[in-house]
């Protein structure tokens, strides 16, 4: 007994030895490299950087600096990170379990305020936490406030600005989700209204908006892809945009983005458990398969594998064909970090054609 018992730690051990060799190299997916990459997170030796968002906008200064765009990125075991286009940290917010964030500008009316969001799983204030940045007087972003929800435990987040409102969609580890209408308060701290509920089925995580019609998107973590619409009418109705058919996308499905070039508006998944990509052209409601990338070391900077959170943003300041950031889960010789990838570098080895000049 204690012979089979032995044989049978052993061959589990070997399983997973083998499936995280699997994971800790690229997948399958034509290669593109990183050209720069961010101060790792505080917390190390642990699974800690979870989730990127970018903003662009009118030069401003912030903590100090001259600039038209940062990024944001959470430590899940601590708080919020803002970096440079750089990688070098601007800010770092220690506001708790913070797992996903995203990035939105509030309505004129209300101050037009740059906000950001993220879900936060710490004991006692499970909800959204929110910071806000003034860009046209510059300084520094600050705690805004929070959001109490009944989502158990927040794990997705993200939220866009659409038809005048900022819409947040709030997901639990569960499933649960609950999507809000984010406003400031008559006394200055945000408010939200609950316009729909909803259950994906099981544990998701990634979200994106693709404000162009209405869409939302979300990742069921071992199911797939789903595209549902923003319009709370539209209850729970959904399409499976892509099963985790482990071709296509491997469980877990993580990460979710949109971004709008001259080529088209793209939804890019990350496929964790094969350390790759997956892209799509949208035309709307519909979903058109581009292929699939995946980050391999090179210039100076490491291999992209066991992939969560993602973001992605069209031309904007020094990136004239946009920019992808994706958190990395090995990151030699530190903890978790955020790589950020040349959306051209991207597009072109994925065989799609550059815009044709005017």
């Amino acid at each position: 007994m204690i012979r089979m018992r032995t044989l049978a730690m052993t061959a589990a051990c070997a399983a997973v030895l083998a499936a995280c060799a699997t994971v800790e190299r690229p997948g399958a997916g034509v290669r593109v490299t990183a050209f720069a990459e961010t101060t790792a997170v505080g917390t190390r030796n642990a699974d800690a950087a979870d989730d990127p968002a970018i903003w662009s906008g009118p030069e401003t200064t912030l903590a100090g600096r001259r600039l038209n765009a940062f990024v944001a990125g959470t430590d899940k075991k601590a708080g919020l990170y803002i970096y440079d286009l750089t990688g070098a940290v601007l800010q770092f917010l220690p506001q708790g379990l913070l797992n996903n964030v995203d990035v939105a500008t509030l309505p004129r009316d209300a101050g037009g305020w740059v906000i950001l969001g993220a879900s936060d799983r710490t004991p006692g204030r499970e909800g959204i936490t929110l910071f806000r940045f003034d860009a046209r007087t510059g300084g520094e972003i600050e705690y805004w406030g929070r959001i109490a929800t009944d989502i158990i435990e927040p794990y997705g987040f993200c939220m866009r600005q659409w038809r005048g409102q900022v819409h947040a969609v709030l997901i639990g580890k569960d499933g649960q989700a609950r999507q809000l209408v984010l406003t400031e308060g008559a006394d200055g701290t945000p408010a939200a209204r609950e316009v729909r509920r909803f259950a994906v089925g099981s544990i998701a995580e990634g979200c994106a908006i693709d404000t162009t019609w209405g869409g939302l998107f979300i990742s069921e973590e071992t199911v797939g892809l789903w595209r549902y619409d923003l319009d709370p009418v539209s209850g729970d109705a959904r399409t499976l945009v892509q099963a985790a058919d482990g071709v296509r996308l491997t469980a877990d499905v993580e990460g979710a983005a949109i971004l709008n070039d001259m080529t088209g508006t793209y939804l890019i998944a990350s496929s964790q458990g094969d350390s790759a990509f997956a892209v799509w052209r949208l035309h709307g409601r519909e979903t058109e398969w581009v292929g699939r990338f995946a980050v391999h070391a090179g210039d100076g900077v490491d291999a992209v594998t066991g992939t969560d959170g993602l973001d992605a943003h069209g031309a904007f300041g020094p990136f004239g064909e946009g920019l992808v950031v994706v958190q990395d889960d090995v990151n030699p010789g530190g903890a978790q970090n955020f790589k950020y990838l040349h959306w051209g570098d991207v597009r072109r080895a994925l065989g799609v054609a550059d815009p044709a000049p005017r």
